[in-house]
C-alpha cells in the first residue's frame, strides 16, 4: 500500500447545518465534484468529505454511535500564535464548542481545540519547530 491517505469523510447529522458551519462561516469552497448528499473540499492534498452519519454508517455495515473522544484528531496548522487565537475566536463565534482554549504546551508549541457541530475533534496549532511551504503543506 502506498503512503498516501487521499479523503477524509466527516459523518455529519445535518448536511446543512455542517456546510453552513465550512462553506458560510469557514469560508472554505465547495468542490464542484460535490453532489447531493456528499459536499467535498479540497484540502491541498487530502479532499475533506461531509455525508450523513446514517448513510456512512450504512456504507461501513457499522452502527453509528457517538463518543466524547473517539481517539482521533485533525489539525489546522497556523503559522503563528496570533493565528491560533484568530481562528478559535473565528470558530467559536460559528457555534464550535471549544474543548481546550489556545495555549503554551508541553511540547514546545501552541494550541487549542474544538469540535465542529457533529463533533468532530480538530486542533488548531502553531509549531515553532515545524515549516509550512508556500501552499500551507507541512515540511517534514
Amino acid at each position: 500500500m502506498r503512503q498516501k491517505l487521499n479523503l477524509i469523510t466527516f459523518g455529519v447529522a445535518d448536511l446543512q447545518k455542517s456546510l453552513n458551519f465550512y462553506e458560510r462561516g469557514l469560508g472554505w469552497v465547495r468542490s464542484p465534484k460535490s453532489v447531493e448528499n456528499l459536499v467535498l473540499f479540497s484540502l491541498g492534498g487530502i479532499t475533506l468529505a461531509l455525508y450523513p452519519n446514517k448513510d456512512l454508517a450504512e456504507d461501513t455495515t457499522l452502527p453509528y454511535t457517538t463518543t466524547e473522544f473517539s481517539g482521533i484528531t485533525f489539525s489546522y496548522n497556523a503559522r503563528s500564535e496570533a493565528e491560533v487565537d484568530e481562528v478559535m475566536g473565528e470558530v467559536s463565534e460559528l457555534g464550535a464548542r471549544i474543548v481546550k482554549k489556545a495555549q503554551k504546551v508541553f511540547w514546545g508549541g501552541y494550541s487549542g481545540y474544538f469540535k465542529d457541530p457533529d463533533g468532530h475533534l480538530i486542533e488548531v496549532a502553531y509549531n515553532p519547530f515545524w515549516e509550512l511551504d508556500e501552499n500551507n503543506n507541512l515540511i517534514l
